[in-house]
């Protein structure tokens, strides 16, 4: 299988072919949207208006979790990733995880990093989803993010990371909540400015340090997201022998950053939140959904579907 993985230098070049192959076959089905624009905070965030959000939530519900997946980590009766569609499989990152176009996409290039085998998706992140996670990340300037559980946008419940080519906004920033978290302190776990429990950290995992093996840049990375975890207080607790989250919470990892938020709710009125909110990329079903977004603030949005901001937790302790 060895020969077979693909790689940094390969990977993009692998996503645009099978793009071209998955959208000739009619396996890929991109959503159109209408992209405006909402100064709040200090953010100018990126709103796209899905004309056919209502087809994925539909799709969504049909292979809906259970509300008890956290005690019962079964793999629903419809799982699109056992088995998945060849048409969107890009190819195999590892032993562990494969590559896929995700079928119903709002961004080009959405890549799902998809373990070969069920786990849930409550599952904690561990050294094999990073190691598949950082060829990405080393392949093309991306945003990665994870959604842990439903309450946090997780519309499956096999665990998959994913992973978006930047800029999210063409119009705009590169990353609108960049202009944020460039006021962090350079050791610190806090953005000024987010008005909801966080926990952010510096890296460089550009694949850059002098004699650092691939496998020494996934631990730095796992190493940042656990000490994260503890700062956001998201917590851990033992499922079947394996360390599930006790909070939900979306991850947010770019070759510069990491940040991690836990969740109370996927949803404010009606406008489901995901991983992309925090990255400053909001999405809405149709013009009412958008007005309702401008009249609470994306912000504050942000803030309800967020827990509550409280004074951090060590990263040490």
């Amino acid at each position: 299988m060895a020969a077979s993985l693909l790689t940094a230098r390969t990977l993009r070049d692998a996503i645009a072919q099978r793009t071209r192959h998955a959208l000739q076959w009619g396996a890929l089905q991109p959503f159109e949207t209408t992209l405006t624009h909402i100064d709040d905070g200090g953010v100018r965030f990126a709103v796209r208006e899905v004309s056919s959000l209502a087809r994925k939530e539909a799709a969504r519900h049909a292979g809906a979790p259970s509300q008890d997946a956290l005690q019962t980590p079964t793999p629903p009766r419809r799982n699109p990733f056992r088995p998945y569609d060849e048409d969107l499989c890009v190819g195999d990152l590892s032993s562990t995880h494969v590559a896929l176009l995700n079928k119903y996409s709002v961004l080009d290039g959405h890549l799902l990093i998809v373990t070969r085998r069920f786990v849930p998706q409550e599952a904690l992140l561990d050294h094999a989803d990073f190691a598949a996670l950082l060829v990405a990340l080393r392949g093309y300037d991306a945003l990665g993010f994870y959604n842990g559980g439903p309450e946090a946008g997780a519309s499956q419940p096999h665990k998959h990371l994913q992973a978006v080519p930047l800029p999210l906004d063409v119009d705009g920033a590169s990353m609108p909540i960049e202009s944020l978290l460039d006021a962090a302190a350079p050791n610190g776990s806090r953005v000024p400015g987010l008005p909801f429990a966080h926990a952010f950290a510096r890296l460089d995992l550009a694949g850059n340090a002098a004699g650092e093996t691939a496998d020494h840049e996934a631990q730095r990375a796992l190493d940042a997201y656990r000490a994260l975890l503890r700062v956001a207080g998201v917590g851990a607790v033992e499922v079947d022998g394996v360390p599930h989250q006790r909070t939900p919470y979306n991850l947010l990892v770019t070759r510069r950053w990491m940040l991690i938020v836990p969740r109370a709710t996927e949803r404010v009125e009606g406008i489901s939140v995901n991983a992309l909110g925090f990255a400053g990329s909001l999405f809405v079903r149709d013009a009412a959904q958008r007005e309702t977004l401008a009249r609470i603030g994306p912000m504050t949005a942000l803030a309800s579907v967020a827990k509550p901001d409280a004074p951090p937790a060590s990263a040490h302790t």
